[in-house]
C-alpha cells in the first residue's frame, strides 16, 4: 500500500530548523555554580560545552570513537549484573569503534538526559541512557535504572572537569535510601579533558577499594559543527 500525503501537508515543515543550544553566561550555569572559583581553571572550550543551554526540542551531539577500554574479571561480572539497571558500564573491550553522545534536557531545565552509544566489532552497538539532575545533597545526581542513582561531586584537576561519585542511593517514589559502603561497586570518576582543535577526551574509571580497577574506558570526541 502506497503512502500518500495530502497536498500541502509537508509545506508546514518547509521552514523547520533544529533548535539551537546557545551558550549562557557563567552566572546562569548550574555547572559553574557547583564548581565555584575552580570553574575558571577549566579551558574555555570545556566551559563552552557545559554552558550550553539545552531547551525543549534541542539536542547536542558529539561523535567520536572508543580509544581505550579495560575491564577486569570482577568488572565484567559487575557490568553483566548491571544490565538489570540499563547496562551503564561497557560490556566489552572493543576499541577503534564508533562512539556518540547526545544530550537533551527536561522541560524545567533542571535535568539533562544523556544517551551514549558505543559500537562493537560485531553485533548491535551498546546504548546507555542516564539522567543528570541538579538536585540532592551534592547538587548533582545521575539516575540510572530501577531507582538506582549516584550523587556526584564536581571537581577540577589539571584543567579536567571531573564528576566524582560521593555515594550511591536507591530512590523509589518519595523514598531515598543511601546505600552502605559495602554495597557500593567502587569509586566512580568520569572525566572531561579538552585536547584542542575542538576535541576532548571522555574517561570513565571505576575502582574498588579491595579489587582495584574494575573498568577503564576512554573515548575521543569532536565538537558538533555549528
Amino acid at each position: 500500500m502506497a503512502i500518500g500525503y495530502a497536498p500541502g501537508a509537508l509545506a508546514r515543515y518547509a521552514d523547520w530548523h533544529r533548535v539551537g543550544a546557545p551558550c549562557r553566561d557563567d552566572a546562569e550555569s548550574p555547572f559553574a555554580g557547583l564548581l565555584g572559583e575552580r570553574w575558571l581553571f577549566l579551558p574555555p572550550a570545556t566551559r563552552r560545552r557545559f554552558l550550553r543551554k539545552i531547551e525543549a526540542g534541542a539536542c547536542v551531539s558529539y561523535l567520536g570513537e572508543v580509544a581505550e577500554c579495560r575491564i577486569s574479571r570482577a568488572g565484567w561480572l559487575l557490568a553483566q549484573g548491571a544490565r538489570l539497571i540499563g547496562a551503564p558500564l561497557p560490556l566489552g573491550t572493543d576499541i577503534g569503534v564508533s562512539a556518540s553522545v547526545s544530550v537533551t534536557a527536561d522541560a524545567d531545565g533542571q535535568g539533562q538526559y544523556w544517551t551514549r552509544q558505543y559500537g562493537r566489532a560485531q553485533g548491535f552497538p551498546q546504548v546507555i541512557h542516564s539522567a543528570k539532575r541538579f538536585a540532592g545533597p551534592t547538587g548533582i545526581e545521575e539516575y540510572l535504572g530501577l531507582g538506582v542513582g549516584i550523587a556526584l561531586r564536581l571537581e577540577e584537576a589539571g584543567g579536567a572537569l571531573l564528576f566524582v561519585s560521593d555515594h550511591y542511593f536507591l530512590k523509589l517514589g518519595g523514598l531515598r535510601v543511601k546505600l552502605p559502603n559495602w554495597a557500593m561497586p567502587g569509586a566512580l570518576t568520569v572525566g572531561h579533558m579538552d585536547i584542542g582543535g575542538g576535541r576532548f577526551v571522555f574517561s570513565l574509571d571505576l575502582v574498588h577499594p579491595l579489587l582495584g580497577e574494575l573498568v577503564h574506558q576512554l573515548c575521543v570526541f569532536a565538537d558538533p559543527a555549528e
